[in-house]
């Protein structure tokens, strides 16, 4: 016997209420609690025989579970080798940055690679799926397609065709007419992906789970979502711009410090060979506000350049615009650059940019916008073959960053002969010059930027 009735949930983290509020008691946010229609059953529940006995840990063998490589090299990258059996991933980011794409290639190249695979499309219909599968090269015997919602007709097919990697685009679209609730909302999100999750345990299928974002960047729905799967992987770029980076949140079979870079382009998302070489493709020498910087995203070392312009403001309140770059940390540089190093920027609007759509939080690129914003202030401009890495402090000071070796080994390989770092560096570099400097003044005197023009 089943009982019906009306609960307020949390699209945050799942808690109930039995009447609505404007803040949920459970996590804190406002404004999330939706109502929905709650349907229990009074009837006792057959509980089957239990799926393993207790064993002591020693007896427990290391056999490891078995690595399915995607094709797709950055995104084995990230995932430690590739996909493991019986694992379940989410994979997030913002609506038309590139999910469905990165996805159907996974999954084609999964079937060129001998997995059967299958796509289920709860966004798209067949046709379209088919169009782009057509654009990606991404057709193959062993790749089924399946454009359905219900979870139930899901699980049937899952069944039949025993794929080895399955594609849910997106876990928000489904829904199981057992529960009474929409889908997309906390019940009907929190029960498809708990199924889906018990069954690739039971087969060891590999399901990758296409999940929304919230305007915060966050992944939509209730937080066991990201509870119950194995892996979390979050995807964004901007769109105006080709570069997408895949980074690991959560990762159970492996570490969460690789990244993945790929390049957006009209035959799908193809592998960056030389990030650096991207990032610095289309940069032009001999201009002021312009530095380079050496930083590191993951294990891997990039070079990006940061731009900034400096211009008299007739404003009561000037303008600071952070493209890329952290707001916090340009709000800081300033102060320290006028109190400590004595230029005068507090009346002026400035705008910084990292190019190319790149995103720069790395402690170790302030260096390198202080002295941009230097060199833009007085308009002279920084050594062609000159890059600067070190984290500023709130006394001047520079201080040492982690992986300064690979920063400089990628500076070399790129063609530039002098770097400017914290006094105290011991990494040597052949064909790399290290100047020193204890302070971010001693490190505008060596870039030869503080005159103001």
């Amino acid at each position: 016997m089943a009982k019906t009735r009306s609960v307020h949930r949390c699209a945050a983290c799942g808690w109930e209420s039995a009447k609505w509020a404007g803040r949920c008691d459970g996590c804190g946010e406002w404004n999330s609690l939706v109502e929905e229609l709650d349907v229990r059953t009074t009837a006792s529940v057959a509980v089957g025989p239990p799926t393993s006995d207790p064993i002591r840990i020693r007896d427990v063998t290391d056999a490891g579970a078995t690595t399915r490589p995607t094709g797709v090299g950055e995104v084995d990258r990230v995932l430690s080798g590739g996909l493991v059996d019986g694992s379940v991933t989410l994979v997030g980011g913002e609506p038309g940055i590139g999910k469905s794409t990165l996805l159907l290639q996974v999954v084609g190249s999964t079937a060129r690679l001998g997995s059967v695979s299958l796509y289920v499309s709860g966004e798209e219909s067949a046709g379209q799926v088919r169009a782009r599968a057509d654009r990606l090269g991404a057709i193959h015997d062993d790749l089924w397609l399946l454009a359905e919602t219900s979870l139930p007709h899901i699980l049937t097919a899952l069944e039949s065709i025993k794929p080895d990697v399955v594609v849910i685009d997106s876990v928000q679209t489904l829904h199981d007419p057992a529960l009474a609730s929409a889908p997309g909302s906390v019940a009907q999100v929190r029960e498809c992906a708990s199924r889906l999750v018990a069954h690739a345990k039971r087969h060891g299928t590999v399901v990758l789970l296409v999940g929304h974002v919230t305007k915060e960047g966050t992944l939509a729905g209730p937080r066991v979502l990201e509870h119950v799967v194995d892996t979390v992987l979050e995807f964004d770029g901007d769109r105006h711009h080709g570069l997408r980076l895949l980074r690991a949140s959560k990762h159970r079979f492996g570490a969460t410090t690789e990244v993945g870079l790929l390049q957006m382009d009209t035959d799908g998302l193809a592998t960056v060979a030389d990030p650096s070489g991207l990032f610095l493709a289309d940069r032009v020498t001999g201009i002021s506000g312009s530095a380079v910087v050496p930083t590191v995203d993951g294990n891997r070392p990039l070079l990006v350049e940061v731009q900034a312009l400096v211009a008299q403001s007739s404003l009561s309140n000037p303008r600071r615009s952070a493209q890329g770059v952290d707001s916090g940390r340009l709000a800081m540089l300033l102060a320290v650059l006028e109190r400590r190093c004595g230029l005068q920027v507090g009346t002026n609007d400035v705008y910084t940019l990292a190019v190319g759509g790149a995103r720069v939080f790395d402690p170790g690129a302030d260096t390198a916008l202080a002295l941009a914003i230097a060199s833009s202030l007085s308009g002279q401009p920084l050594g062609d073959d000159v890059v600067a890495v070190g984290e500023v402090g709130l006394g001047g000071e520079l201080r040492q960053v982690s992986h300064l070796d690979r920063r400089l080994r990628e500076a070399a390989r790129m063609g530039f002969r002098r770097a400017i770092v914290p006094q105290g560096t011991a990494v040597q570099v052949d064909g790399l010059q290290t100047l020193q400097a204890p302070t971010l003044r001693a490190a505008v005197a060596l870039a030869d930027v503080g005159g103001e023009g």
